[in-house]
């Protein structure tokens, strides 16, 4: 059993956020049905490579759910929308402000028919404020949230996180919203509707930054891959790549100094006796160390500094991660049969439960690969599931196969 078994949730994201979070959901245990445009289908599907014409990164973060394609611009498909909310138990969509109720699809209006639904809402900048009908993506959000200021090399051009850090960050924080909200209307039988930016998503965040902001005026900086607050703690160059050490308190920095680098001088030096020395003299004791850890390969340095217990690894590219042996030790990669696609491979739910399932139910759907199953489940017969497809009020990209064998 899945804490979500039976959770029926209807899915209008697309792109990341939105739908990160309900493929959490789905593994989770939750009935996840996508509900995308007809011939299209959600925007993820347009990202390049794909396989046999299906997007490789898009079936990614929608993996695990149903798929059903309605033309909600229509009476009849806003209408069925309303009909399938009867029975569920979240509707999330991430439109821009005031979309969801020109279609008629808008809290105000689902709750008409399930009162205790609940209700997300994922934006670029919210429901409120004076950026509200502003269209916001990620990129947006990191430059708004200071992100694009604080990474980087010093001196440096803005710089993006290298993942969609805002995006995950909304996703996740609607996953938790969800969470509690169901736990609420578990007991008090209320529904609830959520508000939630990328931008404040990713803002909630900066723990750190903001203590030393509020505190004494400190406007985070680029810093590389140093600390902003203990040293050493950054990626150094050694002989063929780079090296990560985390010398993170004076114990640590005492085994790293005397033992893994043979310098007991250091120990004493006035510029690097204490951490506010080290963070004074930052840029000295970088040189320093380097010049040390050039002289051996990045291998050499693991097993030197792991050897004194000072955390410490290898700075790798994503192909090496992928095939590193601590990924594959925990089965963080896992191969799935899609119907269009073949096998493919995905990266796992991250955590291990030890009585709980977790793991990706199965690939992602083809457009509009479950519309007249979930339309049947909504008592629609034959006959009208038909004339719906007729009249292109509904879809299905490849009504031919045979999605008895293909179902999620």
């Amino acid at each position: 059993m899945l804490p979500l078994d039976g959770f029926r949730v209807l899915d209008l994201t697309r792109f990341l956020s939105g739908p990160y979070c309900t493929m959490v959901l789905a593994e989770m245990g939750a009935d996840v049905i996508k509900i995308e445009v007809p011939h299209t289908g959600a925007d993820e599907r347009r990202f390049a490579p794909k396989v046999n014409g299906e997007s490789y990164p898009g079936a990614m973060p929608n993996r695990s759910k149903r798929s059903i394609s309605l033309d909600l611009k229509t009476e009849e498909g806003k209408n069925l929308l309303l009909k399938m909310a009867e029975d569920a138990d979240l509707v999330i969509e991430n439109f821009r402000p005031g979309v969801a109720k020109r279609l008629g699809i808008d809290y105000e209006s689902v709750r008409k028919v399930r009162p205790d639904i609940l209700y997300c809402s994922i934006s670029g900048f919210g429901q409120t404020g004076p950026y509200k009908h502003r269209p916001g993506f990620d990129i947006m959000a990191q430059g708004v949230g200071g992100f694009l200021r604080m990474t980087g090399e010093p001196g440096g051009k803005p710089a993006k996180v290298g993942i969609a850090i805002n995006d995950i960050a909304a996703g996740m924080t609607a996953v938790y919203s969800i969470m509690g909200a169901q736990m609420l209307r578990q007991k008090t039988g209320e529904g609830q509707y959520m508000d939630i930016s990328i931008l404040e998503a990713g803002l909630a965040w900066t723990v750190w930054e903001s203590g030393a902001y509020f505190s004494g005026g400190e406007v985070p900086q680029a810093t590389g891959t140093r600390h902003r607050r203990s040293t050493p703690y950054q990626a150094y160059r050694t002989a063929d790549g780079y090296v990560t050490i985390g010398a993170a308190n004076d114990r640590l920095w005492e085994r790293l100094a005397a033992e893994a680098l043979d310098r007991k001088e250091w120990l004493n030096d006035p510029r690097f006796v204490t951490l506010p020395d080290r963070m004074a003299n930052i840029d000295e004791l970088e040189r320093e160390i380097e010049a040390i850890t050039m002289t051996k390969t990045t291998d050499e340095w693991i097993a030197i500094i792991d050897g004194v217990g000072v955390p410490c690894g290898p700075a790798l590219t994503y192909d090496q991660t992928l095939q590193n042996e601590q990924i594959l030790a925990r089965e963080m990669i896992v191969d799935v049969e899609h119907p269009i696609m073949g096998g493919m491979k995905t990266i796992a739910p991250p955590t291990k439960f030890s009585n709980m399932d977790y793991s990706v139910r199965g690939p992602a759907p083809w457009l509009g690969q479950h519309t007249a199953e979930v339309l049947r489940e909504a008592g629609l017969d034959d006959a009208t599931i038909e004339k719906l497809f007729t009249d292109g009020v509904a879809f299905d990209a490849h009504p031919t196969l045979q999605r008895s064998d293909t179902n999620v």
